[in-house]
C-alpha cells in the first residue's frame, strides 16, 4: 500500500511496510498484497457485511454514487455494490494494476457497468467528483502524507449531507499462541514491537485521532466504534493461508530488526514443515477494527 491509499478493502491492511507496501512495479509483492486483501475480506466477511449495513442505516435512502477510496482489489467495492444496489461506485486507487484487477472482478460478476475507476493519488484530491453520497476509506487515510488536506478533499467531493466512512485497523492481525515455536516464547509480540518502530517512522499517521481530524475539516462525526475481533477454531477456510501470507510479509519487514533466532523461528512457521501455520490447529485470528461515520453538513459551505 502506498501513500496514495491503494488498499481499502474491508479492513485488511497488514502493515508490513517493506517500504511502500504495495510493491507497485514489483509483481511479487503486488500479488502478495492482493492475496492478503482478498483473504482478509473472505475471513472477516461477516464483519464487512455488518459494517456496510451500519453505514447504510446512517446514510439513509438515496445513495446513488459511492466512492471507494483506496479500492485495492475491489473487495470493498463489491460489498458496496451489493449493499447499495442502485448505486454506482467510483473506485479510486494509485495502482493501475489493482484497478484492472478490480474491473475484471466486477465484470465477472456482471457488475462492470456500475463501476468507474479513477487512478490518482488520493492526497491530491478527487478530481471531478462533487456529488458523492458516500465515501468509503478503508485502512487508507493513515498512509497519506497529509491526511487533513486529504479529508478536506473528500469533504469537497461529498454532496451536502453526504457521508464519509473511515475504517482503520491498529496494525497487523495476531495469529500465534505465546509458545508457537519452542524456545522462542513471545515471538509474535517481539515482531509486533519491531513493526511498531517501523510504523513510527514510516506511517506516522497510524493511530491518528481521526475523529478530531474529521471535525476540524467541518464534518460532523455521527458514530465512532471500536471492535476487537477474535476468530477461533473452527476457523474459516483460508485462515491458515492468510496467516502464512501476512507472516511472510512481516518476516521481510523485520529482517535486520529482530534477533536472528526470531527470524529462524519465523521461518519454521512458513517453510511447509510440521510447524507451518497452514498446518496448525492452534491459530487464533485477532484484529482491532475502528469505524468513524461523519457527515458533511447539509447546508453547503
Amino acid at each position: 500500500m502506498t501513500s496514495s491509499a491503494s488498499h481499502g478493502h474491508g479492513h485488511g491492511h497488514t502493515h508490513t511496510h517493506d517500504h511502500g507496501d504495495t510493491g507497485h512495479g514489483d509483481t511479487g509483492r503486488d500479488d502478495s498484497l492482493a492475496e492478503v486483501l482478498d483473504l482478509d475480506a473472505e475471513i472477516f466477511a461477516p464483519y464487512l457485511t455488518s459494517v456496510t449495513g451500519r453505514i447504510a442505516e446512517v446514510a439513509g435512502d438515496g445513495v446513488r454514487h459511492v466512492v471507494d477510496l483506496g479500492s485495492g482489489t475491489g473487495t470493498g467495492t463489491s460489498a458496496l455494490l451489493e449493499r447499495f444496489p442502485h448505486a454506482t461506485v467510483t473506485a479510486v486507487d494509485s495502482s493501475a494494476a489493482m484497478l484492472a484487477r478490480l474491473v475484471e472482478a466486477a465484470r465477472a460478476k456482471g457488475l462492470g457497468e456500475r463501476v468507474r475507476t479513477l487512478e490518482t493519488d488520493a492526497g491530491t484530491g478527487l478530481a471531478g467528483i462533487t456529488d458523492a453520497d458516500l465515501v468509503w476509506a478503508s485502512a487508507s487515510l493513515h498512509h497519506l502524507d497529509d491526511p487533513a488536506t486529504a479529508i478536506d478533499g473528500i469533504r469537497a467531493a461529498l454532496r451536502p449531507g453526504g457521508l464519509l466512512a473511515v475504517a482503520e485497523v491498529d496494525g497487523m492481525p495476531h495469529f500465534l499462541p505465546e509458545d508457537a515455536v519452542a524456545g522462542r516464547p513471545g515471538l509474535e509480540t517481539r515482531c509486533r514491537e519491531a513493526l511498531d518502530g517501523l510504523h513510527a517512522e514510516q506511517v506516522p499517521h497510524l493511530g491518528a485521532d481521526w475523529g478530531a481530524l474529521l471535525t476540524a475539516s467541518g464534518l460532523v462525526v455521527e458514530q465512532e466504534r471500536t471492535e476487537r475481533l477474535e476468530l477461533r477454531a473452527p476457523l474459516p477456510v483460508g485462515a491458515g493461508q492468510y496467516a502464512h501470507v501476512v507472516l511472510g510479509r512481516i518476516r521481510g519487514a523485520v529482517d535486520g530488526l529482530v534477533d536472528p533466532d526470531d527470524l529462524a523461528a519465523l521461518d519454521t512457521l512458513l517453510d511447509g514443515g510440521p510447524a507451518d501455520v497452514r498446518h496448525r490447529d492452534d491459530l487464533v485470528v485477532r484484529s482491532t477494527r475502528q469505524l468513524w461515520l461523519a457527515r458533511r453538513p447539509a447546508a453547503a459551505s
